[in-house]
């Protein structure tokens, strides 16, 4: 199955097919330019993906050397973006050669930013291994590494062009990363999919244990709610993409305050923070209670932290505000939250009092 997204002359293809990684060469060979790619991926997914990869290149006759950095979201740093591209010229990449990113959210992150700056703008490709990054951050052209000030604070947006997607991926992945990948799964359906949500209530927990229909389905429909929003709107002008964020605020803040480490996961973070942001938005009498009452019950029942406790945070609300003071979002000295009206109904609220956030979540367990 696949999916589009449509951005006239920038438009590019999202294919969805379990076992698609063992014939890559056949399905990348329209990306490839002197026969030749560059693959970026990390010691983890190098272990695991890398060589149906590899074999599948060599069958194709396509040449391929490998970048292969750290695992983990340390890697999204000055330091792996300097190496990377050191390396790139070292293998005199072109501006016109497309450079494949093979791996979860950090290594498209980085390896996209780094495509988008070598040269002033190379072409890459995604080949995301995880949930997250299949469902999420493969799709839309978001490219970023993290600072001390904060997570994707430099970056830039730079399109894919093409984004190769094998569900079979996730079946060597430890259980809290397919986890962490779902939180994103079940965004799509708060966002403003209430039957979705549905969905995710009666099949979330055949997707987490390995049910590949489930799995497929519901990459396909995130996928394509995804490709919709930035077809609609690419760079955050308007205020739909923003609403991608849900959880991402809050989320943020956490994961600033764990050092973004493995300690708290990206996705792990979103849980919490829409079961946050659920919270706030019913305590300031925006949405029904057992709303937020329903979402976190869900997303507790699919292993993920719904609380600053089970998040392994125990800080002040002052604290976690001034973590998202640093948020990229901020405009005019205002920071912009996704709140909700009610599953499915979430909305950019502009003016809300940060006080109150650190109040409620001072009072949050």
């Amino acid at each position: 199955m696949g999916v589009d997204v449509a951005l006239g002359d920038r438009k590019y293809a999202i294919d969805i097919e379990a076992g698609a990684l063992d014939r890559a060469g056949e399905l990348l060979r329209p990306y490839v330019r002197r026969n030749h790619f560059v693959i970026v991926t990390d010691e983890s997914v190098a272990q695991a993906q890398l060589g149906r990869l590899a074999a599948s290149l060599d069958a194709a006759g396509i040449g391929h050397d490998v970048i292969t950095l750290p695992a983990g979201e340390s890697t999204k740093s000055w330091k792996n973006l300097e190496i990377v591209t050191d390396r790139l010229l070292e293998l005199e990449i072109e501006r016109s050669d497309n450079i494949v990113a093979l791996g979860g959210g950090v290594i498209g992150d980085l390896t996209g930013f780094a495509a988008s700056i070598l040269k002033r703008g190379c072409g890459f490709v995604q080949v995301p291994t995880t949930l997250l990054a299949q469902v999420d951050s493969s799709v839309g052209g978001k490219t970023a590494i993290n600072s001390r000030a904060g997570k994707n604070l430099i970056g830039s947006f730079h399109q894919p062009a093409y984004v190769l997607i094998d569900p079979t991926t996730l079946d060597t992945l430890p259980l809290r990363e397919v986890r962490a990948g779902y939180a994103e799964v079940v965004k799509y359906g708060l966002i403003d999919s209430p039957e979705f949500f549905d969905w995710c209530e009666a099949h979330g927990p055949a997707l987490l244990a390995g049910d590949s229909a489930a799995r497929e389905y519901a990459i396909q429909r995130s996928v394509a709610a995804k490709a919709a929003i930035v077809a609609d709107d690419e760079r955050e002008t308007s205020g739909r993409r923003a609403l991608l964020n849900l959880g991402h605020t809050f989320g943020h803040a956490l994961e600033a305050e764990t050092g973004f480490s493995d300690r708290l996961l990206h996705g792990e973070a979103v849980a919490a923070g829409m079961a946050l942001a659920f919270g706030f938005s019913a305590a300031q009498g925006l949405c029904p209670a057992d709303d937020a009452v329903r979402v976190r019950a869900h997303l507790e029942a699919a292993g993920l932290p719904a609380t600053l406790a089970a998040a392994g945070v125990n800080a002040s609300g002052a604290t976690l505000v001034a973590h998202m003071m640093h948020d990229k979002k901020m405009a005019g000295g205002r920071l912009p939250f996704l709140l909700a009206r009610g599953i499915g109904h979430t909305f950019l609220a502009k003016d809300v009092d940060l006080a109150a956030v650190a109040a409620f979540l001072d009072g949050a367990d």
